[in-house]
């Protein structure tokens, strides 16, 4: 008993052996460590590699007194527990019927082969367990044990005569189930292993991902470009293993690092059939042997690629191109890798879409809403200066600058920025004209200090002057006085207009057209580094404060 020991413990050795090199491949890692739920085409190659493990573990198999000492129970048992009741049922059934098929004659081949597939079938069920093991590699030893004892009494219900049945399982009982239960295991702790592996590069990758996304995301955020997206290349390029990076829009070649920088056509059009596919389906593709499909390819030996679809508002836009030198040299981590630089240069570029829309918006609601103003204002501007042509020519034209004044920083909606300088000689010229309208109804208090350099948005102040005249000063009898002041704190400067007019009720505060689009350019602006509040009662006044960075929303 202790020869047959020592001469099936070489035997699981060779199992043992032949499963770690085979377990470097790529193959293997795709498919045979998978977290997810396996495609029946993936359950057919696994019971056909363990079914394959058993069926060589027959032909190593120690002749003894008309039977085998083997370890086919190894596959079998481990393509179980790993692959489900599926892959442990065909593992079972190809090499139990082949263990049948090498000698129909032999005295314990049927039973061998009967217990073989009942092994299978046991390990498939065990499957579940296992995964929910804390530990599995103690399981799979327990599972193999328990295959074995299984198998031993198979052996002594099926095989005749009994006697014969017993002696050989008496001798053979305890060496197999003990070497094929540690088999078991130790082929369960090559897999568990190379899974920890895989998740470490996993996070590895993720951390890339992450860090790349940082470096990248005020590129992208300017949308898909050739002088942001060579930046984004050579980031990627020098942040990966991989020996090549290219990224194109729907037409052409907009930037490539790496190997074949020199020779690619940055700016010429997109010459592949893969990145066509990739811009007309939309999906990800992976080519792990590109030898053939361009020149550019095949003479710079990059010889698989992951192509991934850039897109904005379910539209795809543009592609990421990696790639790599040998062929099948693609991973699932790399895979995962592209797919998630893909998903977040994707939501950057739809940022950037959502963000230029906002701000077309909020230029199209102060267009409408100067549009509106405009007019109504420009015919009592003139219908004021007309009358004091004749009475007081000096007055009307001094009028008539002002005039020409507001509407000359009226343009300026369509500037990103103008200094509170700018904005406050914008309301000077407004009030003049309103003072010459209505004489000594309006008077305008400035409190102003010296330096007026600090950016903000245009017309950010105006509309709320203009409110304060019109809806605060003008209904009252006998009008009222505005104030403005502008203060620094800090790093914030404070603006606050206010005035003694007639008031406003609550919901008046909320139906203010002037005040509400004030607020969202801020917010469009300034995100949340802001503060807007609207302090007001009916027959108390109005004062409205407005509270920005000095620096950080707009160039200073």
């Amino acid at each position: 008993m202790l020869n047959l020991l020592f001469e099936l413990a070489n035997r699981v050795g060779l199992v043992i052996m032949l499963s770690f090199v085979f377990s470097r491949t790529k193959i293997f890692k795709n498919v045979f460590t998978r977290k997810r739920k396996l495609k029946f085409s993936e359950k057919l190659i696994m019971a056909l590699f363990y079914g394959g493990l058993g069926i060589m573990g027959s032909y190593t198999g120690i002749a003894f007194k008309g039977a085998i000492v083997n370890t086919r129970v190894i596959g079998v048992v481990v393509g179980g527990l790993l692959g489900g009741p599926v892959v442990g049922t065909l593992a079972g059934i190809f090499a139990g019927i082949h263990r049948y098929l090498i000698d129909p004659a032999g005295m314990t081949s049927f039973g061998c082969a009967v217990s073989t597939i009942s092994e299978g079938l046991l390990a498939g069920y065990l499957s579940h367990y296992f995964y929910r093991s804390k530990n599995p590699v103690f399981f799979a030893w327990a599972a193999g044990t328990v295959a074995e004892v299984m198998q031993m009494s198979i052996i002594l219900l099926i095989v005749r005569p009994y006697s014969y049945a017993s002696n050989l399982v008496s001798i053979i009982g305890v060496p197999m189930i003990l070497m094929n239960a540690i088999g078991i295991a130790m082929f369960v702790a090559i897999v568990q292993n190379i899974k920890v592996l895989q998740d470490s590069e996993a996070a590895f990758r993720a951390e890339q991902t992450l860090k790349i996304a940082d470096k990248t995301i005020s590129y992208f955020r300017q949308g898909l470009n050739a002088e942001g997206t060579q930046v984004v290349s050579q980031i990627i390029y020098d942040m990966t293993d991989f020996k090549a990076v290219a990224i194109t829009d729907e037409k052409c070649i907009l930037a490539h690092t790496g190997i074949g920088d020199n020779h690619t056509r940055v700016g010429s059009l997109i010459e592949t059939d893969m990145t066509r596919h990739v811009l007309e389906l939309g999906k990800m593709l992976v080519n792990q042997n590109t030898e053939g499909t361009n020149t550019l390819y095949k003479d710079f030996k990059l010889n698989c690629a992951i192509i991934v679809p850039l897109k904005m508002n379910e539209k795809t836009v543009g592609t990421l191109k990696l790639y790599k030198e040998k062929v099948n040299s693609i991973t699932l981590v790399d895979e995962e890798l592209a797919r998630g630089l893909g998903n977040l240069f994707s939501s950057q570029l739809e940022l950037s879409r959502i963000e230029k829309q906002e701000a077309l918006r909020v230029k199209a609601e102060l267009q409408a809403l100067q549009a509106q103003i405009n007019p109504h204002f420009l015919f009592n501007a003139i219908n004021t200066i007309v009358s004091l042509v004749r009475t007081e020519p000096d007055k009307a034209r001094e009028l008539l600058i002002h005039l020409g004044d507001y509407f000359r920083n009226n343009m300026q909606i369509n500037k990103e920025s103008i200094t509170i300088g700018e904005e406050l000689k914008h309301i000077e010229a407004y009030l003049k004209i309103e003072k010459a309208r209505f004489g000594n109804k309006l008077s305008v208090v400035y409190n102003i200090p010296e330096h007026l350099e600090i950016m903000i948005p245009p017309l950010l102040i105006q509309p709320i002057v203009e409110n304060a005249v019109k809806h605060g000063i003008f209904p009252k009898e006998d009008g009222g006085t505005v104030e403005i002041s502008i203060s620094y704190q800090g790093d914030d400067m404070h603006v606050i207009i206010k005035d003694d007019g007639v008031g406003m009720s609550e919901s008046g505060k909320n139906n203010a057209i002037g005040l509400s689009n004030v607020k969202k350019r801020l917010q469009a602006v300034y995100d949340n580094r802001f503060r807007f509040a609207i302090d007001s009662e009916n027959g108390l006044g109005t004062k409205v404060f407005i509270s920005v960075p000095i620096r950080g929303g707009l160039d200073d």
